[in-house]
């Protein structure tokens, strides 16, 4: 895929330093981390490594990346991770997409109150969904649940909402069959909004009674609880849109429409269409309009296309991927078991990595070298292959971007090299503990499971690194 023409890190490169000296003292640090993340994202600021063809003298410098969450270049890899380790999750049902939304005046209040007010929307549309589907005069079942939090609309404007992946069933209250739901319907949309606005604005006068809530600007006068509730009174008269949408085609449908959301930020590289004197162009999409009159295109001046898009930075260690009901992290894998016996599904068997084979021909001799291209198609073990090791335990496989070897780059140059040493010591503390408690057990399964939580091989310290020119004058301690 080519690489988009603009993207957000030359924006914020170019008019990031000027947009924060004019919000001075308007800009919180967690922001700022993400403006720095991304402005120097893959380039030698962050290092990188070299990875070289052994038989030809092509060679490919790749910087790091920032890793951020809130970064357009950076979601890729942890979207497909996150989709690979779901996908034993997946039921042979139906799938259902169910989103909710808050109204324009919680929006309001909840940009000054991010942590609190988001965390509420998560349990309390959870809560909805696993009361109403318990309900016997509904499913009268125990539903799974996948939860995705969105903070922004197509225009980057803040329109905080939920959007849930709900397998079209769940396992009976007595846990003694599954019961299925209709192939088109899981639950009424107009009884989960009047139960979801309840719930949520109780949750949100109980936070305000705790002092959890803070209030500034023109909202400052709701710090009184009295006018606090007058301002909610007229929400609880209105419809809350909460809405579902049809059934997927499958398991894999479930999982390509997953991957769309679960690591989306504000907005892509890809939706970009111009950055000059007059603002920043982007696509967006209207939905207030039908058919294809609702894409259509908006310019921002620049500062505030930088105002919007941090806007949706989310608190610290906040997690906006979050599973309730049979999906919920402490008894996922027995429900997800109990929930295929009763579907009469197998079993999935557990699947061992192996590491690719380097490809006999490479593309990089016969583009630069074609004299070399012979020499790859040979019979002679390449150093990748010498180095595969006879150990039956489970190797994952390396970065599949290019089938050379690689020289990492050190992800602490300015560190000595009496760091890594600690490092090999820990590890193979590491391993001699799990040694220690593989030989305390006589079960085969907790023994290949100790093996492959236990460290391969203690880490090596880098032939070679690319360094910045501002960590390569750093002292060394």
């Amino acid at each position: 895929m080519s690489r988009p023409v603009l993207e957000v890190a030359d924006i914020f490169r170019d008019h990031g330093a000027a947009w924060r000296r004019a919000n001075v003292g308007h800009v919180s640090l967690d922001q700022m981390k993400v403006m720095s993340a991304i402005e120097r994202c893959r380039t030698a600021a962050l290092g990188g490594h070299v990875a070289r063809c052994e038989d030809c003298p092509h060679t490919v410098i790749a910087y790091n990346s920032c890793r951020s969450r809130h970064c357009p270049k950076c979601q890729g890899t942890a979207a497909k991770e996150w989709l690979a380790a779901r996908e034993a999750d997946l039921l042979p049902v139906p799938y259902f997409h169910v989103v909710f939304t808050l109204p324009a005046a919680i929006a309001d209040i909840a940009y000054q109150n991010k942590a609190v007010i988001y965390d509420i929307l998560f349990t309390t549309s959870a809560e909805t969904m696993t009361t109403i589907a318990a309900d016997p005069e509904h499913l009268g079942a125990r539903i799974g649940i996948t939860s995705v939090l969105h903070t922004w609309g197509s225009a980057l404007t803040h329109h905080p909402h939920i959007h849930m992946i709900v397998p079209g069933g769940g396992i009976s209250i007595d846990g003694t069959r599954w019961v299925p739901c209709r192939t088109d319907f899981i639950l009424p949309v107009k009884v989960l909004s009047c139960l979801f606005r309840g719930l949520f604005l109780a949750k949100l006068v109980a936070a305000h009674r705790a002092g959890r809530l803070k209030f500034f600007g023109v909202h400052a006068r709701l710090d009184n609880i009295r006018a606090f509730k007058a301002y909610l009174a007229p929400l609880r008269k209105i419809d809350w849109v909460v809405y579902a949408k049809r059934p997927f085609g499958g398991p894999r449908a479930v999982l390509a429409y997953l991957s769309r959301y679960t690591h989306r930020v504000a907005i892509s590289n890809r939706r970009l269409i111009a950055a000059d004197h007059t603002g920043v162009t982007f696509r967006w999409k209207n939905y207030r309009i039908e058919g294809p009159g609702r894409y259509q295109t908006m310019t921002l001046s620049t500062h505030e296309f930088i105002r919007r898009f941090l806007m949706h930075v989310l608190p610290g260690g906040f997690h906006r991927i979050r599973h309730y009901g049979l999906l919920a992290s402490g008894s996922r894998a027995a429900n997800i078991a109990r929930a295929r016996q009763m579907l009469a599904v197998p079993l999935r068997s557990e699947q061992i990595p192996h590491r690719p084979k380097r490809p006999t021909n490479p593309a990089c001799c016969r583009d630069h070298a074609p004299a070399a291209a012979d020499a790859c198609s040979s019979s002679r073990p390449s150093r990748a292959a010498a180095s595969q090791s006879t150990d039956p335990r489970p190797r994952w496989p390396r970065s599949e971007s290019t089938p050379h070897d690689a020289v990492i780059a050190d992800p602490a140059p300015h560190r000595s090299a009496p760091f890594w040493p600690a490092l090999a010591r820990q590890h193979t503390g590491l391993r001699r503990s799990a040694r220690l408690a593989r030989d305390r057990t006589e079960n085969p399964v907790e023994q290949r499971a100790i093996r492959l939580f236990a460290p391969a091989r203690p880490p090596s310290i880098p032939a070679k690194a690319i360094r910045s020119p501002a960590s390569a004058q750093l002292p060394q301690h």
